[in-house]
């Protein structure tokens, strides 16, 4: 597997679910987890270090509210951590959002958008990263682009057809 995805809960695989799809999408090997950096960081150590050798490239961390989990994998891992900040009810994710994306200096985290496009770019750029070893990926990224610019014209010419 090249990617580990941690859920900070389960009710973040609402979310989590979009990464997983573009993961599938490119073909790439993946595993998800719940665990939490503050309900059981010694399991979430464990994660780390268990994925480490097995030979992931790139953790995905999803959480909400205090959302640390991204920093404490990187603050134990050298692979690269994406973080996606989950919404909540108390304040709208802006806790998760600061949370993730205010690491200190030396403890870097790539921080996505908040909920579902967040997971699916997160899972984008962790294809992205694979690809600088894996030159199929390029062509499936180049592929998938051209997809997008595809239906974008599609939908530009039926929006004109309307008119």
């Amino acid at each position: 597997m090249k990617v580990a995805i941690f859920l900070g809960s389960g009710s973040d695989y609402n979310v989590a679910k979009e990464a997983v799809e573009m993961l599938r999408e490119f073909g790439v090997p993946y595993a998800l987890e719940v665990t939490s950096a503050h309900r059981s960081p010694e399991r979430t150590l464990n994660l780390i270090r268990q994925f480490e050798e097995k030979g992931v490239e790139v953790f995905i961390a999803i959480a909400g509210k205090a959302a640390h989990l991204a920093g404490f994998v990187a603050s134990h891992s050298l692979r690269p951590v994406i973080g996606v900040p989950v919404e909540n009810k108390g304040l709208g994710g802006l806790d998760a959002l600061l949370s993730t994306v205010q690491m200190p200096k030396g403890i870097p985290v790539a921080t996505m958008g908040l909920g579902e496009s967040g997971a699916a770019n997160a899972a984008l750029l962790a294809v992205q990263i694979l690809s600088q070893k894996e030159e199929g990926l390029k062509e499936k990224i180049k592929d998938y682009r051209k997809k997008m610019a595809s239906r974008v014209e599609k939908k530009s010419e039926k929006i004109k057809e309307e008119l």
